[in-house]
């Protein structure tokens, strides 16, 4: 009988440990992808895809037990042989090959040329060969930097602790009503996909205080723009006892400060492979929605033809306006009309057309909505009346504000969104693994 005490050591090493030192020079075993092949005739060059980057080999004609004819693009390999410095190679190093185990040899060749070090197709082209198009070196890059922010996100919201929670995407009624829902049949029960987690992460704030979750949501809208999609993840949280709506303005630019930091310090590969020119986040600007609005038709000459919403040119042009007058990457566009936020969100004492609430918009383009909401259960109910809407479906939500609940508030961020930006793409689906839009459910 044999017992599991861990994780096995492997006698195959991982670029980290080949470039921490001590190893120059002696025998190494590695795994991984031929990405390339080189054939210079007495010497090639064969280039591994690992999970951290790439590592080259070297094979010289009568050093090792095969010849190059033996090796093609995407075989999995165990390969054999001596480390050596050589400052032309990535990261500095190189194995001369003395063994290659081959584990398996691909069943056809690639249908895009990945080891390029940019993938000149269309986006179409990357999406329908999305399993290929992923080993791409820069295509791979963009999705670790993207596990990057949710790693900042996560870290930095239990060092401020926030406790993480997993909600059901499948619920009886819509957290933001209208008509984007997806609707189905749930054991001869009407459903829908939820929309958001609003409704859950607001009932926890009565049982954690501070609660936060990373989870795919689900929007039925009809469009097939560069910036929307029909299944995003949403970095969402939501905190108790604040003193206004700025408390979470101010918890998400600690995000952000954080988040970067972590990607400078940690994701530098994957920086440099994009060419990612971090943005600022020491201070981020915050205007009031009527007054951005202001700005920006009087400096470009606009018209405000919405008094309610933002444009999608309008969102460009105040990141234009903030970016010129105040060299600022991201701005918090605050106070919005009552008429498009929804329910819950607290109204402007001061003036009840607006509300205590936010976009943040990075680079023109709305990444964030969040604010505070109602925590009183008569004011809540009677914003439901006064809206025609019926609280059937809502009755464990508006129990939770039945038996007390504090001042509190949250936000959603689009993850996609987010990554999009950071590195500079005009497409949404580009920093999507696996798009889902008006006209793709595959793969």
């Amino acid at each position: 009988m044999e017992f599991l005490t861990g994780v096995k050591e492997k006698e195959t090493l991982e670029l980290k440990e080949l470039l921490e030192g001590g190893l120059i020079g002696t025998e190494v075993k590695v795994n991984g992808f031929i990405h390339s092949i080189r054939d210079m005739g007495e010497v090639a060059f064969v280039v591994l895809r690992k999970r951290e980057g790439l590592l080259q080999c070297v094979l010289e004609e009568g050093t090792a037990d095969l010849s190059v004819k033996d090796l093609r693009e995407s075989q999995t390999v165990v390969i054999t042989g001596i480390l050596e410095k050589d400052e032309r190679a990535p990261h500095g190093v190189e194995i001369r090959i003395s063994h290659v185990t081959i584990l398996s040899t691909p069943y056809e060749a690639l249908p895009l040329p990945i080891s390029k070090w940019k993938l000149s197709t269309s986006l179409e082209a990357k999406l329908n060969y999305r399993s290929a198009s992923l080993r791409n070196i820069r295509e791979r890059a963009k999705f670790r930097l993207q596990e990057g922010i949710t790693r900042g996100f996560r870290d930095f919201l239990y060092g401020q602790g926030f406790t993480e929670i997993h909600t059901p995407k499948i619920g009886a009624k819509g957290a933001e009503g209208g008509s984007n829902m997806f609707r189905l049949e749930y054991f001869h029960h009407p459903a829908v996909l939820a929309q958001s987690p609003q409704f859950y992460k607001q009932m926890m704030v009565g049982v954690f205080d501070r609660v936060f979750e990373t989870a795919p949501v689900f929007r039925a809208e009809k469009h097939n723009t560069k910036r929307h999609l029909n299944e995003y993840t949403s970095l969402d949280f939501e905190m108790g006892y604040i003193d206004s709506f700025e408390d979470i303005m101010a918890m998400e630019t600690g995000f952000l400060q954080y988040t970067m930091k972590l990607l400078e310090e940690q994701y530098a590969d994957e920086l440099k492979i994009l060419d990612v020119k971090l943005p600022k986040t020491d201070q981020i600007p915050a205007v009031r929605f009527d007054k951005a609005k202001e700005l920006v038709a009087e400096k470009y000459n606009r018209r405000i033809r919405n008094p309610f919403d933002l444009e999608p040119e309008e969102e460009v042009l105040i990141g234009q306006y903030f970016k010129e007058e105040y060299d600022a990457d991201f701005v918090f566009v605050t106070h919005y009309p009552s008429k498009k936020r929804p329910f819950y969100a607290m109204d402007d004492p001061e003036d009840v057309r607006y509300t205590l609430s936010f976009d943040l918009l990075f680079h023109g383009l709305e990444i964030t909505t969040g604010g505070q909401r109602i925590h009183e259960y008569e004011m809540l109910s009677e914003k439901i009346k006064a809206r025609g809407m019926t609280e059937e479906g809502m009755d464990q939500y508006l129990g939770a504000f039945k038996y007390g609940m504090p001042p509190h508030g949250g936000l959603g961020i689009g993850l996609e969104r987010l990554t999009m930006k950071l590195i500079g793409e005009d497409n949404v689906r580009e920093t999507t693994l696996f798009p889902r839009d008006l006209s793709r459910l595959e793969p």
